[in-house]
């Protein structure tokens, strides 16, 4: 892998990832851009002692654009986009309109409530901090049509390792303590911009998700002196009815209490902590095993080909059957000792779809909303079996 950083017009970095070591990039950003201004801040949230993020900035982001104006694909034909080469392998740049800036410059708020004069605790006092962080893009290809699933396993790899490599700088950023690598596909999920590409947000805080799962951990350590992620995925590989794939280094299984009425999750048979502790048999496995699990969840509504047909023309889908999804890479915070392997939480992605049939999706309405308890209307089973019948 070839990796050349470079800046945009207004100062954002950009990295070219490139398979080829005698690619050279030295295209200028020629596009007459202002200096981005963000007004970040996170906002503490005393009921369920979490931080919510607030960009109001996000609001003027690009929505939807026609094919031909799409800014993440190579600058061509006169035309100028986020992107100033005229083709590329992989890319990251940060966000135009990112939701955390390492620039935020909202003034920070108490840490803590403030003391009464006799030393009694004040009122509750709102608690706001400025939005530090970072939000990248990454661009899978520079074929607009294509999908993740399109990828040969070659590009693929590159794809982990340019993850891996965000993963490892920005974990070293000042203020960031968790690196979150994920993907959004589909209107349907909310994406607003048609090329295939993926997200790294870099938080200042542990996210709620993984501290409710650290938490469980700790827990069942103190009860069995065991780890929880082991004992879940052996647990999923002995009985082997929710397993879709079982690979010599990886595993895919629909969870036991699954949320969604497509979900899998996807482990190395290996713990470890995040991206950077993957060796070279378990990175190469995964290229295949994850091009195959995206694949089947490409084929899961096609027995209906008509009416898929019909939501392909609707929501500009040209292939028909491609599955909206949102893929989450869960990794370990970065202060949780050293960075790779001194945490409970096991590295593994979470793979879901919030279509729930052939023209028909799963809305998160009163119970999980307003409750956060979900109502899955597949068997986790079920969704196993379909999964390993459509193998592509």
């Amino acid at each position: 892998m070839k990796k050349t950083s470079t800046r945009m017009a207004d100062g954002r970095e950009l990295i070219y990832y490139d398979s080829r070591d005698d690619v050279v990039r030295d295209d200028p950003d020629l596009r007459p851009l202002d200096a981005t201004s963000t007004a970040s801040e996170i906002r503490y949230d005393p009921l369920l002692d979490e931080w919510v993020v607030v960009a109001s900035h996000r609001q003027g982001r690009i929505y939807h654009p026609p094919a031909d104006e799409c800014p993440l694909c190579p600058s061509r034909d006169g035309r100028l986009s986020e992107i100033p080469a005229a083709d590329y392998d992989v890319v990251v740049f940060e966000n135009r309109f990112p939701s955390l800036s390492p620039d935020a410059d909202t003034p920070a708020g108490p840490l803590s409530p403030a003391a009464l004069p006799d030393g009694t605790p004040a009122p509750l006092a709102h608690h706001a901090r400025p939005g530090i962080g970072r939000c990248e893009v990454v661009c899978f290809t520079s074929d607009h049509d294509a999908s993740f699933a399109d990828l040969t396993p070659a590009r693929v790899g590159l794809v982990l390792d340019a993850w891996t490599d965000r993963t490892a700088e920005l974990s070293a950023l000042p203020g960031v303590e968790q690196v979150f690598c994920f993907e959004n596909r589909g209107r349907e999920i909310g994406v607003t911009l048609g090329h295939p590409h993926g997200q790294i947000y870099a938080y200042p805080f542990v996210t709620p998700r993984t501290e409710r799962m650290l938490a469980a951990a700790s827990a069942h350590r103190r009860r069995t002196g065991r780890n929880l992620f082991d004992d879940l995925l052996a647990a999923e590989r002995a009985a082997g009815d929710r397993v879709v794939i079982a690979g010599e280094h990886w595993t895919a299984f629909v969870p036991y209490a699954a949320r969604w009425p497509y979900e899998v999750h996807l482990y190395p048979n290996r713990r470890v902590g995040d991206l950077l502790a993957l060796n070279d048999a378990e990175r190469a496995e995964f290229c295949t095993v994850y091009l195959d699990l995206l694949r089947r969840f490409d084929l899961l509504f096609v027995e209906k080909h008509s009416v898929d047909k019909h939501l392909a023309d609707q929501h500009g889908d040209p292939a028909g059957n491609r599955t909206p999804y949102i893929a989450a890479w869960h990794q370990s915070p970065v202060r949780s000792g050293a960075l790779g392997n001194g945490s409970e939480l096991a590295l593994h992605m979470e793979l879901f779809t919030i279509r729930r049939t052939v023209g028909k999706l799963k809305f998160l309405a009163g119970s999980e909303s307003g409750m956060d308890v979900f109502i899955n209307d597949v068997s986790p089973e079920t969704a196993a079996q379909r999964l390993r019948e459509v193998s592509p």
